[in-house]
């Protein structure tokens, strides 16, 4: 997952580091689609255009350290409201 936007990030992050130093940018397979001041403007920007389908945001400059979150990315980790309360009713 993100593998191409990954790579994208990794083969022109020198140049990017000079152009845009400490911004954050938002990459859609192999394409830079935009550059911004902080994160929370990326993640808009990134989630009007995208909607749930997957896109990479990476600050520039910033050493990464690669997180895996198995559950997360199988999709099997999500909240079930109708599970919420379970243990506390009565009728439990």
């Amino acid at each position: 997952m993100l593998e191409e936007e990954i790579r994208y990030f990794e083969e022109n992050h020198e140049t990017w580091k000079s152009q845009y130093p400490g911004k954050f940018v938002l990459i859609k397979g192999s394409e830079l689609i935009g550059v911004y001041d902080t994160m929370l403007a990326a993640l808009d920007d990134g989630s009007r255009r995208f909607g749930l389908v997957s896109y990479l945001i990476r600050r520039v400059g910033e050493v990464v350290k690669e997180i895996s979150i198995p559950a997360l990315t199988m999709g099997i980790l999500r909240a079930n409201p109708a599970h919420s309360d379970s243990g506390t009713r009565a009728d439990s």
